[in-house]
């Protein structure tokens, strides 16, 4: 597999090992399609220490995850059982306090809700305590609400799945593989695991470590405890493919049945949130329902969890905090996704992202380099 993706994509490569000699990772999963035909589904270093990553490792995406969760929702969109500009309350009335009132579901999906930092207690607080947490928390002081922009890690994604388990019945990581994982055969990627399913596949779950001040630590993030609670904006997982194919759907080049139609996939990857400078990302970025939409128009070189510097215009996307990515190019028919298994801290991630991302544009030709002319 390190010799495909050397051979393959050789800048990428290089940019993978040199992470690994800089500490930055021990492993990557990488998958990059074009037109719907896998270029590359290859994985490098190891998934821990004296073990081969593998591409069936089972890695967490982390709000990479987060476009599935968006694309649920807009399936109940499509079924007439919400619209995207009802307040949340009409729904939960429990919702409307605090100054949240007016929150609609496209606030939810463009971050601009102004409830961010509501503490979960994931993955210990039980579901309806987490609920009851977001529902009482009041709105940020000098927040607009639809106007002050502000990534929301995971307090509305948690709104966004208790509004599919009271309007659907089945609790959002059930409605998750049931509507979406299995239609389109992502067999392998879960939000929650059973204890039945972790039990089944702990060999498969690989862990996540975090460098901090150039130390690496251990997390626990593959444990039974953090695999069978969900968070709906976070605990997605499953080996990077997966997301790869997600991603092959919703840009329109995979032949898998449709589970939404391809209007509401256009609403969903086009700018709703634009030019608004996200309080939590510290940057201006463009936002879709759900995706990140290419926002290197505010800096190619400082817009965090970008695409890299040659993306087009319509790239989609979305990031997992300092570890992975997945998005589409429709204008090339590229797909990528990669996920590496060390959150590297902020600053080192972005670099790696923008650097990584950037090299795949050139390893296929997709930019004019200096030393291609």
């Amino acid at each position: 597999m390190t010799d495909s993706l050397s051979q393959i994509l050789p800048r990428t490569a290089a940019v993978i090992q040199s992470g690994l000699e800089r500490g930055l990772h021990s492993g990557v999963q990488i998958y990059v399609s074009m037109n719907g035909k896998a270029i590359l589904d290859a994985a490098h270093g190891e998934a821990r220490p004296g073990e081969p990553m593998t591409t069936d490792a089972i890695l967490p995406w982390l709000s990479a995850g987060k476009p599935l969760a968006a694309v649920a929702i807009l399936q109940l969109v499509e079924r007439g059982l919400l619209d995207l500009d009802t307040t949340i309350a009409a729904f939960l009335p429990e919702f409307g306090s605090g100054g949240k009132e007016s929150v609609t579901l496209r606030h939810l999906l463009t971050h601009t809700g102004g409830f961010r930092n509501v503490e979960s207690g994931w993955p210990h607080a039980p579901w309806q305590d987490v609920i009851s947490r977001i529902c009482e928390a009041p709105i940020e002081d000098g927040w607009t609400v639809g106007q002050t922009a502000g990534y929301h890690p995971s307090s509305s994604w948690y709104i966004l799945g208790e509004l599919i388990e009271r309007l659907d019945g089945r609790p959002w990581p059930r409605f998750l593989r049931d509507e979406i994982c299995e239609p389109l055969n992502l067999t392998d990627t879960w939000n929650a695991m059973s204890a039945t399913v972790w039990k089944e596949h702990s060999d498969r779950i690989a862990p996540l470590s975090q460098r901090d001040r150039g130390k690496v630590e251990p997390l626990s993030w593959h444990d039974s405890t953090h695999c069978e609670q969900s968070s709906p904006g976070v605990s997605t997982r499953g080996p990077i493919r997966q997301l790869g194919r997600f991603y092959e759907w919703l840009s329109g080049v995979s032949s898998v049945p449709e589970i939404l139609s391809s209007e509401t996939k256009t609403l969903m990857t086009s700018r709703h949130r634009e030019a608004a400078f996200d309080k939590t990302l510290c940057h201006k970025v463009d936002f879709g329902l759900g995706v990140i939409v290419n926002s290197n128009r505010y800096g190619a070189e400082t817009v965090p969890y970008g695409f890299g510097r040659f993306c087009s215009e319509g790239t989609f996307g979305h990031g997992g905090s300092q570890s992975s990515i997945g998005f589409a190019d429709p204008e090339h028919g590229l797909v990528v996704a990669w996920v590496a298994n060390t959150r590297a801290g902020e600053g080192q991630h972005q670099k790696r992202n923008r650097e990584m991302n950037s090299a795949i544009y050139q390893d296929l030709g997709l930019v004019q380099t200096q030393d291609s002319k």
